[in-house]
């Protein structure tokens, strides 16, 4: 039997491929405050989903264009005279509701809608294996390429324009990045989850890590794992398989978080 035929594997090869993707990522998302806007990207999602099942298309290509041009809408709108807080709260609120109304007045089709918001990784297919991968593999790469200019930029945009970085050229490859993330991501997580995917193993890293690269290798472990163990315990458990993995990932965080505060008061 091929190895890829096991459903086991594909979902343990599918949760790996969005790990690796998300922790260094969400480290981005972290050091720039940008909780929010991984969220309004996410919910953005079942909005494409809708217009790609309306149209017979990739649901992919569809998660991928409605996430670049929610990210793009919130770049374009940021100063503009909303606080930035408000202003995802109500683009990501108003995509998702948008989205689900949308998927409702499909005619004629018998839709999992809890598959697109929690995730179905164990009915992860070779094709979806592939484009899984390749995110990973494109998202990867964006951000090898941009490591130094994304962490400048992120870091102080002042001194990256001194240094001929452009921040406005970074934000873009990242909100790039993040629409990636969330396309390949729907079938593992869904998108209610996609964003506790991206913060929740970079967060649990921060206190461990001396360096940025430390900090991105030691999330994308965290999240390896909480990917893994996540599937193992929901076989285990018969319990949903994207929030069981969360929750692990939350589990981790939380004994990071008493773990730190422990030592913090020993010394």
């Amino acid at each position: 039997m091929h190895l890829l035929d096991d459903f086991l594997v594909r979902a343990a090869l599918a949760g790996l491929g969005v790990a690796l993707a998300a922790a260094p990522l969400g480290c981005f998302v972290v050091w720039r405050r940008m909780a929010y806007f991984g969220d309004a990207t996410a919910h953005a999602a079942i909005l494409g989903v809708a217009l790609s099942l309306a149209f017979s298309t990739s649901i992919f290509a569809g998660a991928l264009i409605a996430a670049l041009l929610m990210a793009t809408t919130v770049s374009a709108l940021s100063g503009r005279g909303f606080a930035m807080d408000t202003l995802l709260g109500v683009l990501a609120h108003s995509a998702l509701a948008v989205g689900l109304v949308a998927v409702s007045l499909l005619d004629g089709m018998r839709i999992d809608l809890m598959s697109y918001l929690f995730g179905d990784i164990l009915a992860v297919s070779q094709t979806d294996l592939a484009i899984i991968w390749g995110g990973t593999a494109l998202v990867l790469a964006l951000l090898w390429w941009r490591w130094s200019a994304l962490l400048l930029a992120s870091l102080n945009q002042d001194l990256a324009y001194a240094a001929g970085v452009n921040p406005r050229r970074e934000q873009m490859i990242l909100t790039l990045a993040l629409a990636l993330v969330v396309a390949v991501a729907i079938k593992v997580v869904g998108v209610l989850l996609i964003a506790a995917l991206l913060i929740i193993p970079a967060a649990t890293a921060r206190p461990f890590a001396a360096t940025p690269e430390r900090m991105a290798g030691i999330a994308a472990l965290l999240a390896g794992l909480s990917a893994l163990g996540g599937l193992q315990l929901s076989f285990a458990f018969d319990t949903p398989t994207g929030p069981t993995i969360v929750s692990l990932a939350a589990a981790l965080f939380t004994l990071s978080a008493l773990g730190n505060a422990a030592a913090r008061r020993m010394g």
